[in-house]
C-alpha cells in the first residue's frame, strides 16, 4: 500500500520512531507493536549526530542509536525487517547525497519504504533527489511552516508527492502542551489539492482530534513516542498509539455522520 492509498482509507496516524534506538532489533519489535497498536504509517528516522530539526528528546535518541551501531546500511536492513504498514525515510540531506541519490532512493524501495522527508533540504534544491525518487516510485514530501508565505506553499505542493508534512510550530520537534492557534490557521492556508498531515508537538490525543477537527488529513506523532523509548514504557506506548488513534476515528466518526445529516 502506498502513501496515497492510506489517505484514501482514513485519517492516518503517523508515528516517528528513530532507527537503532535502542538498538537494531529492538527497533523491529518496537516497531511491530506500534503497528498492532493502531498506526497507520511508520516514520523511521535515520539517525544523524546532528539532528538540526529535531529537539532534545529525538537528539537523545539518535545518540544512543549512533553508539549502539547504528548506519545507512543497518537503517537499511531494519526497514526491509519491518511489515505490515507502510514506511517513511526521515533524515538528513548530505546522509543521502554521500550514499548517491539514486542508490539511496533504490535502497527504499528495495525495504519497502515509500516515501522521504529530508527536512533540510530546499524545494528549490530538491529536483535532483526529486527525479531519482519519482524513478523508483518513491514520494518526496515537503515540510510547510507556520511562517511560510503563501506563494511559496503553492510551490511547495506543487512539488510535493504522498502528502505534505505541515510543522505545527516554529522551532524544533518536540512534545507540547497544547496546540497554537496558529496552527489551525496553516491547515486553512495550505490548499487541500494533496493531503497534510501535521506534526511537532503532537503529544496528547486531544491533540490529534483537535488537528482532525481542524481539517488535518493526517497526525503525526513523534517526540511523546521516542521519550517512551527512551524510557522502557513501551506498554505506555502502545496505550498512547491506541487513544490517538480512536481519538482521530471518533471525530473522523462524527464528521462523516454530520456530513450525510446535512
Amino acid at each position: 500500500m502506498n502513501l496515497s492509498e492510506v489517505f484514501r482509507r482514513c485519517k492516518p496516524l503517523i508515528v516517528y520512531i528513530c532507527a537503532g534506538d535502542p538498538s537494531p532489533d529492538e527497533t523491529v519489535e518496537i516497531a511491530e507493536r506500534i503497528v498492532r497498536a493502531g498506526a497507520d504509517v511508520l516514520e523511521l528516522g535515520l539517525p544523524h549526530s546532528d539532528p538540526i530539526a529535531d529537539g532534545p528528546v529525538i537528539q537523545a535518541a539518535s545518540q544512543r542509536a549512533i553508539a549502539a551501531g547504528m548506519n545507512t546500511d543497518l537503517y537499511f536492513d531494519i526497514a526491509s525487517r519491518i511489515d505490515g504498514v507502510p514506511k517513511v525515510f526521515m533524515g538528513y540531506y548530505n546522509m543521502v547525497y554521500r550514499r548517491g541519490l539514486d542508490r539511496f532512493a533504490s535502497d527504499c524501495k528495495a525495504s519497502g519504504i515509500c516515501g522521504m522527508i529530508v527536512p533540510d533540504l530546499p524545494v528549490e534544491e530538491s529536483r535532483p533527489l526529486r527525479e531519482a525518487a519519482s524513478r523508483h516510485g518513491i514520494d518526496l514530501i515537503n515540510m510547510i511552516a507556520p511562517n511560510t508565505p503563501d506563494k511559496r506553499i503553492l510551490e511547495i505542493i506543487s512539488l510535493s508527492s504522498g502528502f505534505v508534512y505541515l510543522v505545527a510550530r516554529s522551532g524544533v520537534t518536540g512534545a507540547s502542551a497544547d496546540l497554537q492557534e496558529s496552527t489551525r490557521h496553516l491547515i486553512e492556508r495550505v490548499p487541500p489539492v494533496i493531503p497534510r498531515a501535521v506534526g511537532f508537538g503532537v503529544s496528547r490525543p486531544e491533540h490529534a482530534a483537535e488537528l482532525v477537527r481542524a481539517g488535518a488529513d493526517g497526525v503525526i506523532v513523534g517526540s511523546a513516542c521516542v521519550d517512551l523509548i527512551g524510557r522502557s514504557e513501551l506498554d505506555q506506548l502502545e496505550d498512547l498509539i491506541r487513544r490517538m488513534k480512536r481519538a482521530m476515528t471518533e471525530v473522523s466518526v462524527k464528521s462523516a455522520a454530520s456530513i450525510r445529516q446535512s
